[in-house]
């Protein structure tokens, strides 16, 4: 029986991480009408990953050891630095990647230089929003598991 323990948790945590993941997936298809299996791997975008995966952990670890528990301060506390640093500080090193990115463009377009120059990752973060449905994915699901689980 995997119902109210860690395995419930891990289960949902990493069902957070696919189903956005696919998320991207299905919408980058369904906008382009092409296959881009990258998309499971990239950061950023709606809704996030990072917070689907984090709340999903929240979500069980207090469904399972109850929201009262130290564990779910914890996991409380991991969830809120995840979103804080995904909508923060990734997302601001994405803008600063887009920024230098132009820089770069623009001088060697000035000169007529050729360059072979790899971009830097603009996509880093996320915007409020994609951390707020990324929440909301995660609770869905750890509600889901545990409560399917029950059955």
């Amino acid at each position: 029986m995997i119902a109210n323990t860690g395995i419930e948790v891990i289960i949902a945590s990493f069902l957070g991480v696919f189903i956005a993941q696919f998320i991207k997936f299905a919408y980058f298809y369904i906008k382009h009408k092409k296959f881009n299996f990258k998309m499971f791997a990239i950061t950023g975008g709606m809704p996030s990953s990072h917070s689907s995966f984090s709340v999903a952990l929240t979500t069980s670890v207090g469904l399972v050891a109850g929201f009262s528990s130290v564990e779910f301060a914890i996991a409380l506390g991991f969830a809120g630095v995840v979103m804080y640093d995904a909508a923060g500080l990734r997302r601001a090193a994405g803008k600063t990647a887009a920024l230098l990115n132009k820089i770069v463009d623009d001088y060697y377009s000035e000169r007529d230089i050729k360059t072979s120059q790899e971009k830097l990752m603009e996509v880093l973060g996320h915007t409020p929003l994609e951390v707020l449905m990324g929440a909301l994915l995660g609770i869905f699901l750890a509600c889901y598991v545990h409560f399917s689980l029950l059955v």
